[in-house]
C-alpha cells in the first residue's frame, strides 16, 4: 500500500482546516493508500489572527498550539519554505538557526496566507501586524491614559485621550469598537470620564462595508456611534508624526494614537518560492484548487486566487472562505490521488460577522434575495463562534 507525503506549509485558518481535512478523507477512505502528513510553519502556535484587536486592547492569549489542535497523526517543522521545485516534487526550507533542508513530496498545500499592510515607519502610528504590535498599541494608550489623568492642559489632554484608526475595513471597524470599550474602562478606573475618550475610525471610501448593502453600512455605521466611535468617511490618513495627524487635502489632527488597519496583502514570501503568480501577487488556482502545470501543488486561502468557474467572481480571503475551501479540498486530493472527477469550486453564501466590542456584534447576510440582519448579543455570540470555529475551537 502506497504511503503519500503530503504537506500542507502554513498554519493560519487554510492550513489547519486543510489538515483537518486531509485527515478526514484519509480514514474515510477518499485519500488511497496511507498519508504522512506534515505541516511547516515558522511557529509552534496557530494565531488567531482575526482577534488582533484583542491584546491590543487588554491582555489576551491568542494563540493555540499546534500539538493541542492536533495531537496525533501530524508531523511538525517549525521553518520557512524557501524554495518549490514542482517538477522534481520537492520544496527546500530553512529553520530559525538558517540552516537549510529540503523535502520530497507527493501532495503539497501552499496555505502561507497574507499579511497585513503596514505603511512603513516613516508614516507614524502603529500597524496592528502581529502581537508584537497589538501589544506596543496596548501600551501607548495606557500610558496616555496615566498622563491625561495629571494632564492640565485641556487641548494636550484632549490629544491625549484621542486614538484614530485609519482603515475601516472589518479589523478597522473591530478593532475601533474593541478600542472604545477598552479605553473608557480603564478611563473611568482612572477618575476620567468615559465621555473624554475620543475613537475616531477614518475611512478612505464613502460608507463602511462596501462588500454590502448601503443600509448594512449606515447599520454598522450607528452600531458604532452608539459605543463611541466616530467614522469619518473620505478622508485619508497620510502620517502620523508627533501626535499629529496628516490628512489628504491638509487637514491636520491631534492624536494620542493612531493604529493603522490598512487590510490585508499577499504574503512576500512567495515571490520567492518558484511558484506561478498573479500581478497582484497570488497563486492562481484552477477550479480545483491546482497550481497551473505543477502536478499535485494546491493552494486555497486568502493567498490565492480562486474564481467561481460558473459566475468569473473571485472568492473572498476570510476564513470563512477558506474553511469551505478546504473540506472541498480533501476530496480533491483524493479525486486525483484514484483518477476520478474531482468537485470544483463553489462560492459561500453572502454573509459577513461583526464583532463590535465584548458580547456584541453584527450579522448581515443575504438569502433568498433579502438582507438579514442580526445585532446585539446574538450577534455577539454568533461572531464569537464563528471565530472558534475558524480555529478549531470547540
Amino acid at each position: 500500500m502506497k504511503t503519500y507525503t503530503c504537506v500542507v506549509v502554513g498554519g493560519g485558518y487554510a492550513g489547519i482546516h486543510a489538515i483537518q481535512a486531509i485527515r478526514k478523507a484519509v480514514n474515510e477512505g477518499a485519500i488511497p493508500g496511507k498519508t504522512r502528513l506534515i505541516l511547516i510553519d515558522k511557529q509552534p502556535y496557530h494565531l488567531r489572527k482575526v482577534l488582533l484587536f484583542q491584546p491590543a486592547v487588554e491582555e489576551k492569549d491568542i494563540t493555540v498550539p499546534f500539538e493541542q489542535l492536533f495531537p496525533q497523526g501530524l508531523e511538525r517543522i517549525e521553518a520557512q519554505v524557501t524554495r518549490i521545485e514542482s517538477e522534481e516534487k520537492r520544496l527546500h526550507y530553512q529553520d530559525a538557526e538558517g540552516a537549510s533542508y529540503e523535502l520530497g513530496y507527493d501532495i503539497l498545500v501552499l496555505t502561507v496566507g497574507s499579511v497585513v499592510r503596514d505603511p512603513g515607519t516613516d508614516h507614524g502610528g502603529i500597524a496592528l501586524t502581529g502581537l508584537q504590535a497589538a501589544v506596543k498599541i496596548r501600551e501607548v494608550w495606557q500610558a496616555n491614559l496615566r498622563q491625561a489623568e495629571v494632564e492640565t492642559r485641556r487641548e494636550e489632554r484632549k490629544r491625549l485621550l484621542t486614538i484614530a484608526v485609519a482603515g475601516a475595513g472589518i479589523s478597522g471597524i473591530e478593532t475601533a469598537a474593541e478600542l472604545a470599550w477598552g479605553v473608557r474602562a480603564d478611563a473611568e478606573a482612572l477618575g476620567i470620564g468615559p465621555e473624554e475618550i475620543n475613537i475616531m475610525l477614518y475611512n478612505a471610501l464613502d460608507r463602511l462595508f462596501p462588500e454590502g448593502p448601503v443600509k448594512a453600512g449606515h447599520k454598522l455605521e450607528r452600531l458604532l456611534a452608539a459605543k463611541g466611535v466616530t467614522t469619518i468617511h473620505q478622508r485619508k490618513v497620510l502620517q502620523e508624526m508627533d501626535g499629529v495627524l496628516s490628512l489628504a487635502g491638509g487637514e491636520r489632527v491631534p492624536v494620542g494614537l493612531c493604529v493603522w488597519t490598512l487590510g490585508m496583502q499577499p504574503n512576500p514570501a512567495l515571490q520567492d518560492m518558484g511558484v506561478p503568480l498573479t500581478l497582484e501577487g497570488y497563486v492562481p488556482v484552477d477550479a480545483s484548487y491546482r497550481v497551473p502545470g505543477a502536478k499535485g501543488l494546491y493552494s486555497i486561502g486568502d493567498c490565492a486566487r480562486i474564481m467561481d468557474p460558473e459566475t468569473g467572481r473571485e472568492d473572498g480571503k476570510t476564513c470563512k472562505e477558506a474553511s469551505a475551501q478546504a473540506a472541498r479540498l480533501g476530496h480533491v486530493i483524493g479525486a486525483d490521488l484514484s483518477g476520478k472527477p474531482a468537485p470544483q469550486h463553489k462560492p459561500y453564501m453572502d454573509i459577513f460577522c461583526f464583532g463590535l466590542g465584548p458580547q456584541q456584534g453584527m450579522i448581515w447576510a443575504r438569502q433568498w434575495g433579502l438582507d438579514l440582519f442580526i445585532t446585539g448579543k446574538l450577534a455577539g455570540r454568533i461572531r464569537k463562534m464563528t471565530w472558534d470555529i475558524a480555529s478549531l475551537l470547540k
